[in-house]
């Protein structure tokens, strides 16, 4: 990993903590440093989802619905259809994971349909995590998975639908979870 993507996924991650450790708790307040935490607490910053896409909310949204939220709220950073500049082209590169120049993209690399919700709802806009509305998420991930020909231009992607998207590289992958024993 080279010393700019270190950076961003720095920037990533600080965000992201950042905008969780700015929720308030039950009583409207963030939780004071070192103070316990309830399992309501902790259930409602728990927004993790599995590959499995267990724990998906409701709502839903079509690549068509996706294209005005990424329009608004992506491309100043992904380019338009995904393109990239300045951050990462999110679309693209299909089947070039093997070549001498890869293209990391949602479409090329990345194994589920979940992750790609997952990532969006929890850290973008870098500028504003946690902003966007579980239908928002929905829609801009249904468009970037069109924009890689995954899905169609009118598939509707929600909690059954999302996690069935089988993605380019999903086999690309070996799973170590659970940890196996080693000899």
């Amino acid at each position: 990993m080279s010393t700019s993507e270190r950076a961003v996924v720095i920037a990533i991650g600080a965000a992201a903590l950042a905008a969780c450790a700015g929720l308030p708790s039950a009583t409207g307040k963030p939780p004071a440093f070192g103070a316990a935490v309830s399992a309501e607490e902790i259930a409602r910053w728990d927004i993790s989802i599995p590959p499995s896409g267990a724990g998906l909310p409701g709502g839903g949204g079509s690549a068509r619905q996706g294209l005005k939220v990424y329009e608004e709220k992506c491309q100043s950073c992904h380019g338009a259809k995904g393109a990239g500049k300045p951050a990462d082209p999110l679309a693209g590169g299909i089947g070039s994971l093997a070549g001498k120049t890869p293209l990391r993209t949602v479409g090329s690399y990345w194994p589920y349909a979940t992750t790609l919700f997952d990532y969006v709802r929890r850290a973008m806009p870098i500028t504003n995590p946690l902003s966007l509305t579980d239908d928002e998420v929905y829609a801009v991930s249904a468009y970037v998975l069109f924009l890689n020909g995954i899905v169609g231009e009118d598939a509707v992607m929600n909690a059954q639908t999302l996690p069935q998207v089988k993605m380019p590289n999903r086999d690309g992958f070996v799973s170590d979870w659970p940890p196996r024993a080693r000899n």
